[in-house]
């Protein structure tokens, strides 16, 4: 197997958005390498794709499936592990968001819940503090509990939902207009040079 032009723009560039998402840059980068593969990769494949060692693939993969997008496989005759990514962009797109949540969101309210029972506790001089952290956390909730009612739609919902965003715009009073481009994403296909984060 080898990488088309356009095959590896996508993961280079996947990798680049995977760093500003605070993600490693190899684990997005195999990720992308998956999604994009017709059939399931040994990690030898995509060590040898991608340019980067066996055990920053083992370890990127590892994660991957911790997060629940990539899967590992068996198949007949074949005396290695195989893996796979989800397909599905909107099931994918379910799985990243629960993991987010789970990582990200669910600590940060635990912790701003303490913080606010601290500032009271402090009495006057930690109101204003109080005060911020308070409207902090009750976006933070917000935000989750939206997460919650996205994530217990069925797919044809959810795709429904992003599908109808202009509609919504509309009906909560929101402009009509495409919002605009900017920068045409091009990037050098190379793939090995500072991969491995």
């Amino acid at each position: 197997m080898e990488l088309t032009p356009a095959a590896l723009k996508f993961v280079l560039h996947w990798g680049e958005m995977g760093q500003a998402w605070g993600i490693n840059r190899t684990m997005a980068q195999v990720h992308a390498l998956l999604f994009i593969s017709p059939e399931a990769l040994d990690a030898a494949t995509i060590s040898t794709l991608l340019g980067v060692s066996r055990s920053n693939v083992s370890t990127s993969l590892r994660e991957l499936i911790t997060w629940g997008v990539v899967r590992r496989v068996h198949v007949i005759g074949c005396r290695c592990d195989r893996f796979e990514a989800l397909k599905d962009v909107f099931e994918t797109f379910r799985v990243i968001m629960a993991e987010r949540k789970r990582r990200e969101m669910d600590p940060t309210i635990a912790l701003l819940e303490h913080c606010v029972e601290e500032a009271k506790a402090a009495g006057e001089p930690e109101a204003y503090t109080r005060e911020q952290l308070e409207k902090m956390l009750e976006f933070t909730r917000l935000v989750t509990t939206f997460y919650s009612h996205i994530d217990r739609l069925p797919m044809p919902a959810l795709q429904a939902l992003f599908k109808g965003g202009a509609t919504l715009s509309r009906l909560f009073g929101g402009g009509g207009g495409s919002p605009s481009r900017s920068g045409s994403g091009r990037e050098t296909a190379t793939v090995g040079s500072g991969a491995e984060d």
